[in-house]
C-alpha cells in the first residue's frame, strides 16, 4: 500500500518542478490573458442552458468537417502561441488549453472532448481557489491526446489588477514527468 502513495508524492513533486521550471514563465503572456479577457466580455453574461448547449454543440461537432464551434478556439493567436509551445517541449506537453471565467474554452493547441471545463477540477480547483491556485491530476489516460498524461492547472490573473481572469491547463506525458 505504501507504494502507491509514494508514488503519487513522486509524481506531484515531479509535476511541481515540470511547472516551476517550464509552464509558469510563460503562463502570463500577454497574448493568452487578452485572449481570456476578450472572451470573459463575450461570455460572463451566458446562462448554465447557454453553456450546455454550446458544450453539446462543440462535442457534435468533435471528428466532423464542420467545426463552427471548435474553429474559433483553435484558430486564434493564443491557440498559435500554445501550439509552439507543444513543439517546442520535445514531446513532453501533450496538449494546452485555456480557459474563461466560465470554464469555457478560449484556446486549445488542439481538439479537447468538451467546450466546458467549468464543471471540472482542472478549472474549479484554479479559477475558483483565486490567484496562483494549481490543481495537479492524477496520470491517467486521456482520450483527447490518447496517451498517459497528467493535467496541470493554473489560475490565471490579471497582472494589473491580480483578479482571476481563467484558468490554463497543461498536459504532461507521463514519462516526462518520471
Amino acid at each position: 500500500m505504501a507504494a502507491p502513495a509514494a508514488q503519487a508524492i513522486d509524481a506531484q513533486t515531479a509535476m511541481q518542478s515540470y511547472l516551476d521550471a517550464h509552464f509558469r514563465e510563460w503562463s502570463g503572456d500577454a497574448t493568452i490573458l487578452a485572449a481570456v479577457t476578450a472572451q470573459n466580455a463575450r461570455t460572463a453574461e451566458l446562462t448554465a442552458a447557454e453553456i450546455d448547449q454550446l458544450d453539446k454543440a462543440w462535442r457534435a461537432e468533435v471528428g466532423t468537417a464542420d467545426t463552427p464551434t471548435i474553429t474559433p478556439v483553435l484558430e486564434n493567436p493564443a491557440a498559435d502561441l500554445l501550439r509552439e509551445k507543444v513543439a517546442a517541449s520535445g514531446g513532453a506537453i501533450t496538449e494546452i488549453f485555456v480557459m474563461d471565467a466560465q470554464g469555457l474554452n478560449v484556446a486549445a493547441s488542439s481538439v479537447t472532448s468538451d467546450y466546458w471545463q467549468g464543471d471540472e477540477a482542472k478549472h474549479q480547483d484554479t479559477f475558483g481557489k483565486g490567484a496562483r491556485a494549481v490543481h495537479f491530476s492524477d496520470i491517467e489516460f486521456d482520450e483527447s491526446s490518447q496517451m498517459y498524461q497528467a493535467q496541470i492547472s493554473i489560475s490565471l490573473s490579471d497582472p494589473d489588477t491580480g483578479a482571476v481572469i481563467g484558468a490554463m491547463t497543461i498536459g504532461v506525458d507521463a514519462d516526462s514527468l518520471m
